[in-house]
């Protein structure tokens, strides 16, 4: 039996911009993308901590060190520029090899800077290594 699992998980990002007529879905930071092993293309869903929707969508990669996070296309219905999200990805793997994936999460401050990115709660942050 394959199982759909948490991959990676963006944790904290604040929207920095809009563009509701715009090609593409979620555009992401390059260099946040690559900590969290997501690639330009990979499904998400996105949880939007500020006002609880939560959609489905695309990655798009944005300038690498931009802190960037924009919403395009529809999803810029979604939310507004300083909403907190919660960006998941999820993989499929068997039953042995779910029970024991540890998921990548990254972690940003309020300005879209990595603070850490561990793969377990009680694991050492990368930051702190």
């Amino acid at each position: 039996m394959l199982r759909n699992i948490l991959k990676s998980k963006i944790h904290g990002i604040k929207v920095t911009g809009k563009g509701l007529h715009y090609e593409g879905s979620l555009t992401i930071d390059e260099e946040i993308l690559k900590k969290a092993d997501m690639l330009e293309g990979e499904a998400v869903q996105v949880v939007n901590v500020t006002n609880g929707k939560r959609f489905e969508t695309y990655l798009m990669r944005g300038k690498k060190g931009s802190g960037e996070c924009i919403l395009n296309g529809g999803t810029a219905r979604l939310g507004e520029v300083g909403d907190e999200l919660i960006v998941l990805s999820f993989a499929w793997m068997d039953t042995a090899q779910a029970r024991s994936f540890i998921p990548k999460k990254v972690f940003l401050d309020e300005n879209n800077k990595i603070i850490k990115i561990n793969n377990t709660q009680g694991e050492k942050a990368e930051s702190e290594r």
